[in-house]
């Protein structure tokens, strides 16, 4: 049973997409499905997780071919929890994008492209072999692609060829990486790599193999210096696309750089780790800095997402136990949050028409609860307390602390009164002051006004993910210990490497 927990997030996301196409022209049939799938992958993924919790490391070799010639999918908690966080927002968008995405592009085949964006997405967090997790990057690269296009406007176009152009740079390195590796070792299974890179005969290599792959994920993840292309694509489509994107996509690059640095170069090669700590803190520094020069609240938040890699790679560059388990409870807190942000501001862009700052106002006094459920992920992303961004940077801190590493840790702190600048700023500009005449006034177009109320399917993913914001705050004890536990078995590569090869040589 726990072997076809393993398989089932793949299989349910893949049989969806199958079924999505065949009632193409039944919209309302396919939103049903989806959201109905979505669930279904939401349950799946927690019992999933819920088996490795109680048994460890759950391994599946698909056909009967043994590790390491077979393909191999393993379930650990670090896995596990990405994959829950993966059917968490899928669920959110899914029900969101119910009345969130237009007729349009929902007869472009939207719902059946969500759904492989999530195939690519799962089989990136449980792959166990270096190769196919090339492969489903691209499954996710070729899906987001189509979404971020998906309706042809102008904006949405220019920022797909940056979007596009940068990550096909970080394909082609990741593609010339692997086959170095295979060169070099002749085996693609992360588990056979973690002996065979341990006694390679030429550490030079390793040193090489590792700077490809960290620019080929820093690329993914956005990381300092080549993160340009996020914040100039994730603003330009709907707002559920650039809500998955933040949720999910750069988050998949953040998890192959922990994966591969703690499993394949566990040893701090030439600086490695140090370089990596340096990239995180020029990471946080820029994302903060280009958000405060932003006017438009989805390129805010674009911005954000870079200064918020640069949290979550902190961790893996001071590589201690609690410091990877700061950075786990950070990307489990921050996929949530960053995911509700963007819902946000689609919701104000359902009632405004607008995203620029200088023409929304008013939102506080008409629509109280819109407000609440802004300033709970807005005040968690900034770390304030009791929120769940608080404990995420507290645990951050003190592990740098720990290991006396004060140029991070200030870095840290001053980006995050940076942030709240930033969250203050959208508050007071989309809520607190008076709503400007020329929202009202302004020429639309021919365009008929924009609605007064809010869908129900698309407030109550928002006021879901603020729940669990609250709760990862309330109860952040259990989160902790589930990032803890994930922590010790990332810096137990042999472990990960036993359980995969059983008493292989």
């Amino acid at each position: 049973m726990n072997h076809v927990l393993v398989v089932l997030p793949l299989a349910l996301t893949l049989l969806t997409a199958a079924v999505s196409v065949l009632v193409w022209r039944n919209r309302r049939l396919q939103r049903r499905i989806s959201v109905l799938s979505a669930g279904l992958l939401l349950a799946a993924a927690c019992a999933l997780l819920r088996a490795v919790w109680r048994h460890g490391i759950i391994v599946v070799q698909l056909g009967d071919w043994p590790a390491p010639f077979g393909i191999t999918l393993v379930a650990d908690t670090f896995s596990g929890i990405m994959v829950v966080l993966a059917g968490i927002i899928g669920f959110a968008v899914m029900v969101y994008s119910v009345a969130g995405i237009d007729a349009r592009r929902q007869s472009f085949g939207y719902f059946p492209l969500l759904h492989v964006l999530l195939l690519g997405v799962c089989g990136a967090f449980l792959t166990g072999d270096i190769f196919n997790l090339y492969v489903w990057f691209e499954v996710m690269l070729m899906a987001s692609f189509v979404l971020l296009v998906l309706g042809g406007e102008r904006q949405q176009l220019e920022g797909a060829v940056k979007y596009v152009t940068l990550n096909l740079l970080s394909s082609a390195m990741f593609l010339s990486a692997v086959g170095i590796l295979y060169g070099f070792t002749g085996t693609l299974n992360m588990a056979d790599l973690v002996g065979k890179l341990a006694t390679l005969e030429h550490p030079s290599v390793r040193v090489a193999l590792a700077m490809l792959f960290l620019i080929a994920f820093g690329i993914k993840a956005a990381m300092f210096p080549l993160f340009f292309w996020l914040p100039a694509s994730y603003h330009t489509p709907p707002a559920p696309v650039s809500a998955v994107f933040a949720g999910l996509l750069t988050k998949v690059g953040v998890y192959a750089l922990i994966r591969v640095f703690t499993l394949l170069f566990s040893s701090d090669m030439g600086g490695t780790y140090g370089l990596i700590t340096f990239l995180a803190g020029l990471t946080m520094v820029t994302g903060v800095l280009g958000a405060t020069a932003q006017n438009d609240f989805r390129r805010i938040l674009s911005f954000h997402i870079v200064s918020q890699i640069g949290y979550m790679i902190m961790g893996l560059g001071l590589l201690t136990a609690a410091a990877l388990a700061g950075s786990i409870f950070y990307i489990m807190h921050h996929i949530i949050v960053k995911t509700n942000l963007f819902l946000v501001s689609g919701l104000v862009h359902h009632l405004r028409g607008e995203y620029a700052l200088n023409r929304l106002g008013g939102l506080y006094r008409e629509r109280p609860l819109l407000a609440f459920l802004f300033i709970i992920p807005a005040m968690s992303l900034a770390g304030t307390p009791p929120l769940s961004g608080f404990f995420a940077k507290f645990a951050l801190v003190r592990a740098g602390l720990q290991i006396e590493q004060y140029a991070i840790v200030a870095t840290a702190l001053a980006v995050g009164l940076l942030t709240l600048y930033s969250m203050t700023k959208i508050w007071a500009e989309v809520f607190w002051k008076p709503s400007p005449e020329s929202t009202n006034d302004r020429d639309d177009g021919g365009k008929a006004s924009p609605p007064s109320s809010l869908p129900r399917t698309m407030l109550a993913p928002v006021i879901g993910l603020a729940a669990i914001t609250l709760y990862m705050g309330a109860a952040a004890g259990p989160f902790f210990a589930l990032a803890t536990r994930a922590a010790s078995e990332l810096l137990d590569p042999a472990s990960y490497a036993r359980a995969v090869l059983g008493d292989a040589p």
